[in-house]
């Protein structure tokens, strides 16, 4: 089992457990993922999936999924109003229960992302970060991780990149499955969903002490 932690873990064993963790779910939880996605295209139309670009491993980009919780209701000037407007009931559904997450599995199954890890944030993000905070791009993000099972939105961006941090620095198999049992609890519980102030997430605006170039 030593055998299984920190730098083996991560070259050899984790990316063969992202691809059968994540073919075993989109096949136990195909029914789910199709009804969602009929429910998607119902009550908030099309396009059923939300795509947009998000840095992976060492800043790479790349197109992640995720399902539409949003509506694109827009003011008289054509701007998209305020995520708390377009946030339906049903779409607060979605991601108290995590369902919106589902079509990242696809992510996984492709490489991008990994069952457990930082989660990827906005592509505009890069250039604020801190030499120490950018550390969380050194492995693929995840579904879930270390922020989410400790707060999720419900935690200041610090926090969050600390715990991003942290978790690259101590990865193991022991670890990963730790995380992966406490984030099935936080679904269930439902649990730093929201954050404080807003539907989602404030936007990061940077740290105090920030520079723009990659620890490679």
């Amino acid at each position: 089992m030593q055998q299984l932690n920190g730098g083996f873990y991560r070259r050899f064993f984790k990316r063969p457990m992202d691809v059968c963790l994540s073919l075993t779910a989109i096949t136990v939880l195909s029914p789910v993922i199709v009804i969602t996605a009929v429910l998607v295209k119902k009550k908030l139309g099309s396009p059923v999936l939300f795509t947009q670009e998000r840095p992976g491993m060492n800043e790479e980009i790349f197109k992640m999924y995720k399902f539409r919780t949003m509506t694109d209701e827009r003011d008289e000037s054509g701007e998209l109003l305020s995520d708390q407007v377009r946030l339906t009931k049903f779409g607060q559904f979605l991601r108290s229960t995590s369902l919106d997450e589902l079509p990242e599995l696809f992510n996984i199954l492709r490489g991008d992302m990994s069952v457990i890890g930082p989660r990827p944030l906005l592509v505009q993000y890069l250039q604020l970060y801190s030499n120490h905070q950018k550390r969380r791009h050194k492995v693929r993000p995840g579904l879930s991780g270390l922020a989410q099972v400790s707060g999720r939105n419900a935690i200041s961006w610090e926090e969050k990149f600390d715990l991003d941090v942290k978790y690259v620095e101590n990865i193991s198999f022991i670890r990963d499955w730790k995380l992966i049992f406490l984030t099935l609890k936080k679904v269930f519980v439902r649990e730093g969903i929201n954050s404080e102030t807003a539907a989602t997430m404030e936007p990061f605006k940077g740290s105090e002490e920030r520079t723009v170039s990659y620890e490679k």
